[in-house]
């Protein structure tokens, strides 16, 4: 009995001494994420309305800004779905087929997670910049990509490629084949497999790769800096109409235009949250299955 009392004692002094452990760290990620994450957040905010709501309203409507924000939803609206067909077309590929060069293509497509934004936006300027060989046969049909939107396109496209794919590959393998080979069976052709089929197994999938794909893509700074030549009112996106402003000592108006970016994103972390939570449910029926 003393023998049993001793080690129950010592049980509940190792087990108030880890809820201790635990308090402490959950109080110190608490104060961590609040410093890091919330402050400057709270601090973005308060100075973009620092001059009151009209104030805040004028910036909005100013003619660069506006022209940002266009540019910034021109970019992300085309490079967005791109990325759809080639993250789908991949995840496909990788996920029911087996063929030699595999894992080169997953490389391939985690290549920009590797490569530094501003990196990127020097090789575009190296292909299409005035001194490479392309650049001739581009001035004789009279195109122009570098520091004009098509350069400001591709370099979005580049640093969001790998999102979509990235979060296919996983629940697709997980899923496999046996449905769409069901499919064949009953006599479905390809697109029909696709639309009937696969489509609807990884649409929670897809929709949250869309979405952090259309985040990366808002928010992209480094690259499309190299690529863009900061032509205000032309050549600007949202994070660089943000420099611009900060560079200038318009502080005021360079929070505000922040605060823009700000609910921009925090629209899509909500949608992202809906998703992970449906993502989730899938990943839970395939386990079980």
């Amino acid at each position: 009995m003393v023998l049993i009392s001793s080690s129950s004692t010592l049980f509940n002094k190792a087990k108030n001494r880890l809820t201790l452990v635990q308090g402490i760290l959950i109080i110190a990620a608490i104060m961590i994420f609040f410093c890091l994450l919330v402050l400057p957040l709270l601090v973005v905010i308060v100075q973009g309305f620092a001059s009151g709501f009209v104030a805040f309203g004028e910036v909005i409507a100013d003619a660069d800004t506006l022209s940002a924000l266009a540019l910034t939803l021109l970019a992300t609206s085309i490079a967005v779905p791109l990325n759809v067909v080639f993250g789908v077309t991949a995840a496909w590929v990788i996920t029911k087929y087996h063929f030699k060069g595999k894992q080169l293509l997953m490389t391939l497509i985690d290549l920009p997670f590797a490569v530094s934004p501003i990196v990127a936006g020097l090789i575009y300027v190296l292909l299409f910049g005035a001194q490479s060989w392309l650049f001739p046969y581009l001035q004789a049909f009279d195109i122009q990509i570098i520091y004009a939107i098509p350069g400001i396109i591709l370099a979005t496209i580049f640093v969001s490629v790998p999102f979509v794919a990235r979060e296919l590959i996983p629940i697709m393998e997980l899923q496999g084949t046996t449905d769409e080979e069901a499919a064949v069976v009953l006599g479905a052709n390809g697109w029909q497999i696709f639309w009937h089929v696969t489509l609807p197994n990884i649409r929670w999938a897809l929709m949250h790769g869309v979405i952090l794909c259309t985040a990366r893509s808002l928010g992209e700074f480094g690259a499309v800096s190299v690529v863009s030549g900061h032509i205000r009112g032309y050549t600007t996106t949202l994070p660089l109409q943000i420099e611009i402003l900060y560079n200038e000592y318009n502080i005021v108006a360079a929070f505000s235009v922040a605060i823009l970016l700000l609910m921009m994103s925090f629209v899509l972390l909500l949608i992202r949250q809906w998703t992970e939570f449906r993502l989730e449910q899938d990943y839970r029926v395939i386990n079980k299955g």
